[in-house]
């Protein structure tokens, strides 16, 4: 039986990103390959936090579904067995249907939720959402892509 929970050191292992970077602390539960959830503790000392908003710390937008990006690309890999190391990385590839209900600010415990919607060859497709609480903060269609991480950033 496969393990439900990943602490930090598993991240790590499963994940590229690194500090600053790395959103996601982490997995509190991965059900079969189909759902994860994931926690982000928000503490004041986050380097956005200086710049936004200066008096009233509030986590960007765009670094909150980065964070549901990497709960997602978690999931995809817990369930097809992707490791950085294989010379495969999945990208980030792009967002829809975005909407952000409340904000996160320091002191927020960020449960990001991922239900595994399409997997079609490298590309696969999320619902993601981030709570506080039992207080929706951020839903959106996350999708990302398998690459190889030689040829990325090539024409």
């Amino acid at each position: 039986m496969s393990p439900t929970t990943f602490d930090i050191r598993d991240i790590l292992r499963l994940l590229p990103h690194r500090y600053p970077f790395l959103l996601v602390d982490r997995v509190t539960d991965y059900s079969g390959g189909e759902t994860l959830t994931a926690l982000k503790n928000v503490t004041f000392n986050e380097p956005f936090f200086p710049g936004h908003f200066p008096g009233v710390p509030t986590m960007p937008g765009v670094m909150i579904l980065e964070a549901l990006a990497q709960a997602s690309g978690l999931l995809a890999v817990l369930k097809s067995g992707i490791r950085p190391e294989s010379g495969y990385l999945l990208y980030f590839a792009g967002v829809d249907r975005a909407r952000f209900k409340r904000p996160v600010i320091p002191g927020d415990r960020l449960q990001l939720h991922a239900q595994l919607l399409v997997h079609k060859r490298d590309v696969w497709k999320f619902a993601a959402r981030a709570t506080v609480g039992d207080a929706l903060a951020c839903e959106a269609e996350m999708l990302c892509a398998l690459k190889n991480a030689q040829d990325s950033g090539r024409a």
